[in-house]
């Protein structure tokens, strides 16, 4: 493949951590877990950062967390402000835990939520504003914070696909009560599979270690909001919490410190792709491309296509796809066209015509850690090509 959408990041580091994590005899969550953790809470600035195996299970973990702090009292049926577009399990962690999906629209020019339809869509039940940093783009973090602060919501930052993107200088993931990251594969660091919150809040903290382990009060401190046993051998086996089994292995735990190191320089290269990709596509009359907000980590390059190519994204992702281009739609278009939605309680706020556009003529490319100029000089011959009608 000429230019994959996605591509291993690994070298002979990540080989010797997992022999290492072998010949350990402990492949089960561990000291390695714990060692990242702690790393990855210093690189965000966050007082604690929870493992997960997920970024998925990261975003159930989170909400949870929040559903059940003791200081907070929220009910089954009470309201999380949603962006239209993201990916699946931005939504499906809000329904799980009990609580209403709320939707608006996204801004069209840096596909994030927009924050005057965030403004005008709280109700006496919405609780929470979900943000989601989008293809490494930050959101308007900083103004998401201080509606939130007004109105007495909590903000979580669902930020799987933006790990190490910076806003206002702080790191994305940073500015809500959690945020969640993703070490999937495609993702900006590869842990196999992986994911992370963060929080400054102990009693957030507390519930995610009892959530992603049953549900149950071992490991915890003694001085914890959670009641803990006094009797140590009753306390191995008592639960406090409706909770899951989330817990990473010892292999993403040590893949996730040699990965995390190198997350700079992976940035670094990936927004150097994205100045390349900028000047050869902001001045393109048949697309428009996401606008930055603060500093991306550029997941990717996302493209919504008009003038003489909207309503063609089949036709230019068969050009693509002969030239040896992956390309996926922009995550999921607009969530609400997916079956599954009559499933999930949910209410829309607002018209969404912005991500009914991305739904019908979004798509995105890859972005790598290594230059790739050739690959996106061949993308915009290939757009070119079909916006020409060649």
């Amino acid at each position: 493949m000429f230019y994959p959408l996605a591509s291993t990041t690994w070298d002979q580091a990540e080989q010797d951590a997992l022999a290492r994590v072998i010949a350990s005899g402990r492949h089960t969550m561990g000291p390695e877990v714990a060692r990242f953790e702690e790393a990855f809470a210093a690189h965000c600035g966050s007082r604690y950062a929870v493992m997960a195996s997920s970024g998925s299970a990261a975003n159930l973990l989170a909400l949870a967390a929040a559903f059940w702090h003791p200081d907070w009292g929220w009910r089954q049926g009470d309201e999380v402000i949603v962006p239209a577009v993201s990916w699946s399990t931005t939504y499906f962690p809000v329904t799980q835990t009990g609580l209403r999906l709320r939707f608006v629209d996204v801004d069209p020019a840096t596909l994030n939520i927009d924050p005057d339809l965030v403004q005008a869509a709280i109700t006496p039940r919405t609780r929470a504003i979900l943000a989601v940093n989008l293809l490494g783009n930050p959101a308007a973090l900083t103004r998401l914070r201080a509606i939130a602060d007004a109105a007495g919501l909590v903000l979580i930052e669902d930020n799987c696909e933006s790990m190490g993107a910076r806003l206002d200088g702080r790191m994305a993931g940073s500015f809500g009560a959690l945020g969640t990251f993703s070490s999937f594969f495609s993702h900006h660091i590869c842990t196999m599979e992986g994911g992370m919150v963060v929080t400054d809040d102990r009693k957030l903290h507390d519930n995610l270690l009892s959530l992603r382990a049953h549900g149950w009060t071992r490991g915890l401190a003694p001085d914890s909001h959670l009641p803990i046993d006094p009797d140590p051998f009753q306390r191995q086996f008592r639960f406090v919490l409706p909770g899951y089994n989330l817990r990473p292995l010892e292999m993403e735990g040590a893949l996730g410190t040699e990965q995390l190191a190198k997350l700079p320089g992976f940035v670094a290269q990936r927004r150097a792709n994205a100045a390349i990709f900028r000047s050869l596509f902001s001045d393109m009359q048949d697309l428009d491309i996401q606008h930055e907000t603060g500093e991306s980590s550029w997941f990717g390059f996302a493209m919504i296509l008009k003038g003489r190519l909207a309503g063609r994204r089949a036709q230019l992702v068969r050009a693509l796809t002969l030239a040896e281009i992956e390309a996926r739609p922009v995550v999921a278009g607009n969530f609400l066209n997916n079956p599954v939605i009559a499933k999930l309680d949910h209410s829309v706020a607002s018209a969404l015509p912005a991500a009914e556009r991305i739904d019908r003529d979004g798509l995105f490319t890859g972005n790598h850690h290594y230059p790739i100029r050739p690959q996106i000089e061949r993308l915009r011959q290939v757009v070119e090509d079909v916006a020409k009608g060649a």
